[in-house]
């Protein structure tokens, strides 16, 4: 993803955190295949490493993946938005999540120059906390969320209901009722069932915008189970058997339901354009039917997001500048030959925008070496980042707070819970002195992590601490065992 670059005070230069295309092969778990090092900003050469502090220049991509606020000093203490890491752990316990404002409100705004017509909706999926919901707000993106829990949360911070739009495939009736109540702008019809549940909710005197999602018959993404796009997936109306198009006229025959436009998600971590361009002629050849039989021209075009990140360096992204110059060439282009006014476009990027800012720290709680491999055990795991274990996301863990002499060895980290498939990286290097009570550091933790976290073994969710300017403030406690325990009320 392109940035808007900091002024030179703020920044370090370094190899660049952005997106970049790339058609990459994946192994066969889904991780992306490592690649060279990834290009600057909007596709020129990274800047050459710079000394840190007065210390040696560090290796051409040793950062890349990191917030760009990351500085490495000469003794091994890395801060993040001009805080240490270490003092964070200190204050704070570990496991504990660090999120980089700065980093988050940037890329806010990258998606906003990148596409300044269309209407950006940060996925809440990825992650959601009362501040993050007032950043979004003030960079003036829209929600999208999946439950009552997410929206009423974002309304109840002050965030306004009409910018938000409601997703899900098994909506609740709590789900629609909140969405109902507190009236939210769009809601994304995903099965024929909903239309008459939304309608006879809404009444005869009522009125619902909302879009239908269609499942275009592409599949794209890093892993088989982030896959959304094909039609063999719980997501959407297929375009391909004449699901959506029946979808569609029977929203139209609801006079209380406005059906605002067309709406797909392809998958998550696409680092490819052409999938996008795709979906694109293909819902356009839709909307030019629906206009055909039933004489509506529909306003509004949905791509979804799924856009990819990097999670180690020199991994492959999706380079968003690419990405918006020929979806729009491609939506003006396939318009034009079906006669229809280009729509207003929505994106819905969500680890693309928190991901990247996001370090979660864990201390070291074991080191462990056997005839074939040495563990380094952490007191986090599973609980807290699931994504290894479901779809074999590969991290980059680094030690941080100390300098180390020794060379490095490859070990593989894991967590403390009673899983062999806790794991949180695979054969990554550490230096071979790692010891108990070392801190650890996995970057790119801003998404599906804690919202994906669980009290597996009655261990409790880590805090969120945000940094920016040198300062640190407490964004979401750690879940305590009197939590767990007030929630067991069957004695």
């Amino acid at each position: 993803m392109t940035t808007v670059p900091l002024p030179a005070a703020q920044r370090a230069p370094r190899a660049s955190t952005a997106p970049t295309a790339s058609t990459a092969p994946t192994t066969p778990d889904g991780s992306p295949v490592t690649a060279a090092p990834a290009p600057g900003h909007g596709g020129a050469p990274a800047p050459a490493p710079a000394p840190r502090h007065g210390g040696a220049p560090a290796p051409a991509d040793a950062l890349s993946v990191w917030p760009a606020s990351t500085v490495e000093e000469p003794h091994g203490r890395v801060l993040v938005g001009g805080v240490p890491l270490s003092e964070i752990a200190e204050g704070n316990g570990t496991p504990v999540y660090v999120l980089d404002e700065a980093e988050v409100r940037e890329r806010c705004r990258t998606y906003r120059s990148a596409f300044p017509e269309a209407g950006i909706h940060y996925a809440a999926k990825a992650f959601l906390c009362r501040a993050l919901v007032h950043w979004v707000e003030e960079e003036g993106l829209g929600l999208d969320v999946c439950s009552a829990g997410e929206l009423e949360l974002a309304v109840t911070t002050g965030f306004p209901a009409e910018r938000i739009l409601l997703h899900g495939n098994a909506k609740s009736p709590q789900d629609l009722g909140t969405a109902l109540r507190l009236g939210v702008g769009r809601i994304v019809i995903d099965t024929p069932a909903e239309i008459a549940r939304i309608a006879a909710a809404v009444g005869s005197g009522g009125h619902q915008k909302v879009m239908v999602r269609v499942t275009p018959g592409i599949s794209a993404g890093g892993h088989r189970k982030i896959r959304t796009g094909s039609d063999d997936q719980k997501f959407g109306l297929s375009l391909r058997d004449g699901h959506a198009q029946h979808a569609i006229a029977r929203v139209l025959d609801q006079p209380q339901l406005e059906l605002t436009g067309i709406h797909c998600h392809l998958g998550s971590q696409i680092t490819d354009v052409k999938p996008y361009l795709v979906a694109v002629r293909r819902l356009v050849g839709l909307m030019a039917r629906v206009r055909d039989t039933h004489g509506v021209t529909l306003p509004e075009l949905d791509l979804g997001g799924g856009h990819g990140i990097a999670h180690r360096p020199g991994e492959p992204a999706l380079d968003l500048t690419t990405l918006a110059r020929k979806v729009r060439a491609e939506l003006a282009e396939s318009c034009a030959a079906a006669g229809l006014p280009v729509p207003r476009l929505v994106i819905e990027p969500g680890r693309a925008v928190t991901g990247p800012a996001g370090v979660a720290v864990y201390r070291v709680l074991a080191v462990k070496r056997t005839p074939g491999r040495t563990f380094v055990a952490v007191d986090g795991g599973m609980s807290d980042n699931p994504r290894p274990a479901l779809y074999g996301v590969r991290y980059a863990p680094r030690l941080v707070g100390r300098h180390s002499p020794a060379e490095p060895e490859r070990v593989t980290v894991v967590g403390r819970h009673c899983e062999a498939g806790d794991i949180l990286a695979e054969d990554v290097p550490l230096p071979a002195d790692t010891h108990p009570g070392d801190l650890l550091a996995v970057p790119v933790a801003g998404a599906y992590h804690l919202s994906m976290a669980s009290s597996y073994n009655l261990v409790g969710r880590p805090p969120v601490v945000a940094v920016r300017d040198g300062r640190a403030r407490l964004l979401v406690r750690r879940e305590t065992l009197e939590d767990l325990r007030a929630r067991d009320v069957g004695l």
